[in-house]
């Protein structure tokens, strides 16, 4: 039988390689392309203000942006903003991780324990994030813990039951050849079921970790006196749109910086399947 790539060249139909069903393109590449599409962005931005085809107070100048920064940065104010969001946000998030883990891994073994606590853990998922907030105040404060509550919340019965359809996502052959081989079930869970599924898991906490992103920033907008959501506030308050859009920019990237540590962290991890 020909080869079907060799029978689509003689045809003429060969897409190309950058944009090939399922194709594969190198590191260089995909950061060359990422950085275009941010530079286009950026010029466009520029194009769009120096034009004066909108007004400063909806669209600041991209100079008028990175020099309020630069000035934030100067005195101390932007650094300590970043820290006490970095610290809520990885407080937050590993206190959720740690506790969904266990969970989601058994109520995605075990049916009974699925029944006892998925239809609980579906029925929170469905309330509003937002709607805890002033609970979380009335039970808390306003202090870290109402910040690290509100992360819980967002983010905890989302990864459990992500964690959950992960682990039923483990081929049953895997779990019939450890009972084959007379390993106890703590064995085939430990030794089968959870490296199995540990890819998969990490890719879904990659994308919970977003949602506590938002979540924390949901907090600090309600109900803080620091961080990044805090002062995005304090600038709507006086129509500071350079400075909203600065700290919109210093989010950006702080997110952006996470997402792509975890999916380097991924790579390494777990380089056995060839992540792109």
């Amino acid at each position: 039988m020909q080869d079907v790539d060799s029978v689509m060249e003689r045809s003429g139909r060969t897409p190309s390689r950058l944009f090939a069903l399922g194709g594969r393109i190198s590191a260089g590449e995909f950061l060359a392309i990422a950085a275009l599409v941010f530079t286009g962005l950026a010029v466009l931005w520029f194009a769009f203000t120096a034009a004066d085809l909108v007004r400063p107070l909806f669209l600041p100048s991209p100079e008028k942006v990175l020099s309020r920064l630069a000035e934030l940065w100067g005195t101390g104010q932007l650094l300590a903003d970043m820290g006490i969001s970095i610290y809520r946000i990885s407080l937050g998030f590993l206190i959720s991780t740690a506790v969904a883990l266990p969970i989601g891994v058994i109520i995605g073994c075990y049916r009974a324990w699925e029944a006892a606590i998925e239809p609980f853990v579906d029925f929170i998922r469905y309330m509003p994030v937002v709607a805890f907030v002033p609970l979380t105040i009335l039970w808390t404060g306003t202090g870290d813990v109402q910040k690290l509550l509100i992360i819980f919340i967002g983010t905890f019965f989302q990864q459990v039951l992500l964690v959950m359809d992960n682990v039923k996502s483990v081929p049953r052959d895997f779990i019939n050849l450890g009972r084959t081989l007379e390993m106890p079930e703590w064995r085939i869970l430990q030794r089968i079921v959870v490296p199995s599924a540990s890819p998969a898991i990490w890719d879904s906490l990659r994308i919970s970790l977003g949602w506590a992103w938002t979540w924390l920033v949901v907090a600090e907008l309600v109900a803080a006196t620091s961080g990044l959501g805090y002062r995005i506030t304090t600038a709507q308050r006086f129509f500071q749109t350079d400075l909203i859009f600065g700290y919109l920019l210093i989010l950006g990237i702080l997110g952006l910086t996470t997402d792509q540590a975890m999916k380097y962290a991924g790579r390494r991890l777990f380089r056995y399947l060839s992540v792109r």
